[in-house]
């Protein structure tokens, strides 16, 4: 999916800000950035428009539209979107699009009285809220509903990589594996079961074939975090956990650890490889990402 907008110069200046931690090293002519984050390639012109690319390119472009006053707010009606006030089952991950850190994929059970709770905390897609508001609001997430997380390490995640070759297949396998789990828990019913569409239902299937169990009967949609609120509350536990996750790592270290892929993150690459040798790259890297070629300046290990 490709979606272009235009925005103010102050919106302009904010994007530049934003995404400088994820922005690439390449230059390209009448271009101001190219940013990787998560599934989505960000892509400012010197026109001042700016290209979303990917799966969720429709949930970012908003974003940035409505922050630019684009956008009028309006309340969403019950019968616009049946998938709020509702008793459902929902997945999301974060991580995917970082260096460092874990990959952490967490399915989350809202009964419907659980909604108005939930709405009051101004629970929303983790990627429009502020780290220090999800470090605030996830534990009280925690305690009220039942969820499913895994966390899996850069290390997991490189052996893993060798064999299946594919983030998305890597994805749906963890999907699958916390639904499964909390559905079989689940005793009470819901209406729906939610994916956040990062591959199409016939192909997600496809990755997960041989797993021993398979939920099935999911409704994958687009832009799932901003209707419905088990994605939500799935998509920031797995944020709170991940941060958790990304300090302890940065204290094991004894290096602070920035987030994303851009160049500040070969930077801190080196220094590990440095201080450690090329070798602590497999325990706290995705070594598949291009950072690994620049910061070894050579084929990846």
């Amino acid at each position: 999916m490709n979606v272009v907008i235009k925005v103010s110069e102050k919106t302009k200046e904010k994007m530049i800000k934003y995404y400088a931690p994820k922005k690439r090293d390449k230059e390209i002519p009448y271009v101001v950035f190219q940013a990787d984050d998560e599934d989505t390639v960000i892509t400012m012109y010197t026109s001042g428009k700016v290209m979303f690319q990917g799966v969720s390119a429709d949930v970012d472009a908003a974003m940035w539209k409505e922050m630019d006053g684009q956008v009028e707010t309006k309340e969403v009606k019950e019968e616009d979107n049946p998938y709020h006030d509702c008793s459902s089952i929902g997945s999301d991950e974060v991580g995917t699009g970082d260096y460092f850190g874990p990959i952490v994929v967490t399915a989350s059970y809202v009964r419907k009285e659980d909604v108005s709770f939930l709405d009051g905390l101004g629970v929303k897609d983790s990627k429009k809220m502020t780290d220090e508001i999800i470090l605030k609001v996830a534990p009280q997430i925690a305690k009220r509903i039942r969820y499913k997380s895994i966390i899996l390490s850069n290390e997991e995640y490189n052996r893993h990589h060798q064999r299946e070759t594919n983030m998305n297949k890597i994805k749906a396998i963890m999907h699958n594996k916390v639904l499964v789990q909390l559905v079989q828990e689940v005793k009470d019913g819901y209406d729906y079961i939610i994916v956040d569409e990062f591959a199409r239902e016939n192909r997600y299937y496809e990755y997960i074939q041989e797993a021993k169990e398979i939920q099935r009967g999911i409704t994958f949609m687009t832009k799932a975090e901003d209707k419905n609120l088990a994605v939500a509350c799935s998509s920031i536990i797995s944020r709170y956990l991940f941060l958790k996750e990304f300090d302890r790592l940065s204290d094991s270290l004894h290096i602070p650890l920035p987030k994303g892929a851009g160049p500040n993150v070969d930077k801190i690459g080196e220094e590990i490889v440095e201080t450690y040798g090329r070798d602590k790259l497999r325990e706290v890297a995705k070594l598949n990402f291009k950072n690994t070629e620049r910061i070894l300046k050579t084929v990846i290990f």
